[in-house]
């Protein structure tokens, strides 16, 4: 990048003010305390699994044996995690058709509520699945199937709306390195969550759950009385008042057209121009936007990966290597790190080639070596936390900019004339089919763990990653191209 546009957009960061940090930090530590009470499930399975067998499967549990007998859920251990895998798959489930909703909601309604009351509802129902039925000693597999439902809908609401909160007060200058570093926002609740479970773990799997219930509905009160949802709410101008700051303001970095020459700033979704502003687009006009099908089916595959490790790494971890299920929790925690570093430096370098799909099939490419080489990690935690910090730095990063940077650029490209009244839809829908496949990927797991074992889940990460460069393929090559041609006609100037 050259200097001028470096100090263009230096200009641009310094027009964020105290509320924009304000706004910044809110909606990130919303996120997170999301994430944080879906990561307690997944950090407490080793546990709910030995409260859901009879006492001949758990010999570590001094209770009496009809104590077992009647609380029970499974005869074995592996009928338990087995059911603790369709969970998952029943959240995400839901979560996927939620967020499909909540996107169009979020378009409709006041964003700042609808999250808030994602939020708290969501809270409330972990402490009845978590908390509620343990002190109650109510083992159910339906009460269990039904919450999670309730759970994954409410949980929906988080994502478009937060997204669509930052797409409101950051504009495309920077949006890379500044979304890179927000979308963190899910690996902080992944690492906050497994700080929290581990912390109470030693008094009861439902103390987890109290604790993170807890603090995610407190996050949702601060939301409702804190959270500016706009600029134009207080009277500042909003990221469209703000295109004269960017030269290249009239050519997004995602655009349908197959050479950026025959882009026409002037076309719009609408057929008639007399309309100046799109108020909320619908569904099928969200769908046909450049780029939403083809990075939608692409998160779908990486998702599937990222929620493996999110789900599944503490169990696997603890009995593939027979660590402590509290030491399993603390290790999984690098994988997170590994994606927040990988976010932050691929939004950066995608920011500075004004290019997306480059970056992420590089780093794809290189998770797939970093799959192989974690999947024959040796029984030593420092090795181990290594790779896995390398192996969430290639996977995480890319699912990160997919899920926040890219949709925020789909979101706002000028066939739609920058209404942010669709960015909460089009994030709905690529999260929303990314959801899709990480729930069918979840039940996939726990089925060739049981019959295949750990090694051939491995390799089926290492298929679906290679499926997400086959999706962004075309973008990938049109993208590169523009790189060359734009290389060219620089050498040629000089």
């Amino acid at each position: 990048m050259a200097w001028p546009d470096v100090l263009r957009r230096g200009a641009v960061f310094s027009r964020f003010s105290h509320h924009h940090v304000a706004v910044f930090l809110l909606t990130f530590f919303s996120y997170s305390l999301l994430h944080a009470s879906r990561k307690t499930f997944s950090n407490v399975k080793v546990s709910i699994s030995k409260q859901w067998t009879p006492s001949a499967f758990n010999t570590s549990a001094a209770l009496p044996v009809e104590v077992w007998d009647s609380n029970r859920l499974f005869p074995s251990a592996e009928e338990a995690t087995l059911f603790l895998g369709t969970l998952d798959t029943i959240f995400l489930f839901s979560y996927a058709v939620g967020l499909f909703i909540s996107g169009i909601v979020g378009d409709r309604l006041n964003l700042r509520w609808v999250l808030s009351f994602g939020m708290c509802s969501s809270a409330l129902v972990v402490f009845v699945f978590g908390t509620v039925t343990e002190w109650l000693r109510f083992y159910n597999r339906w009460l269990y199937c039904g919450l999670w439902i309730v759970n994954g809908l409410l949980q929906s609401t988080g994502w478009p709306c937060v997204v669509a909160v930052m797409g409101n007060w950051f504009g495309k200058a920077g949006r890379g390195v500044v979304f890179g570093l927000w979308s963190a926002c899910a690996s902080v609740g992944n690492i906050l969550g497994a700080c929290l479970a581990s912390s109470v773990l030693q008094y009861g799997y439902e103390y987890a759950f109290l604790v993170t219930a807890s603090v995610q509905f407190a996050g949702g009160v601060v939301i409702f009385f804190g959270l500016l949802v706009s600029p134009e709410e207080i009277g500042l101008p909003g990221i469209e008042a703000e295109k004269s700051f960017e030269e290249d303001s009239h050519r997004p970095l995602i655009n349908g057209a197959e050479n950026e020459d025959e882009y026409d700033p002037n076309y719009s979704i609408q057929e008639d121009a007399a309309v100046p502003h799109v108020r909320a687009i619908s569904f099928c006009q969200a769908c046909r936007l450049p780029g939403v099908i083809p990075y939608s089916l692409a998160y779908a595959c990486l998702k599937l990966v990222n929620y493996s490790f999110f789900f599944w790494l503490p169990f696997y971890l603890s009995n593939n290597f027979g660590w402590k299920e509290a030491e399993a929790d603390q290790l999984s925690i690098w994988y997170d790190v590994g994606g927040i570093i990988g976010g932050t430096l691929q939004g950066f370098v995608s920011d500075m080639l004004q290019k997306r799909a480059p970056v992420l099939a590089l780093s794809l490419l290189l998770a797939i070596g970093s799959l192989v080489g974690y999947s024959r990690s040796p029984n030593n935690k420092s090795v181990n936390a290594l790779l896995m910090t390398v192996t969430g730095f290639f996977i995480g990063g890319p699912s990160n900019m997919i899920s926040s940077a890219i949709s925020a650029d789909l979101g706002r490209q000028e066939l739609i004339q920058g209404s942010s009244e669709a960015l909460a839809t089009v994030t709905g829908i690529v999260d929303g089919t990314g959801s899709v496949g990480a729930a069918v990927g979840q039940y996939l797991v726990s089925l060739i763990q049981d019959n295949l074992g750990w090694m051939w889940v491995f390799y089926f990460f290492i298929l679906m990653t290679s499926c997400t460069v086959v999706f962004i393929s075309p973008l990938i090559v049109r993208e590169v191209a523009s790189l060359v041609q734009r290389r060219q006609a620089h050498v040629l100037s000089e």
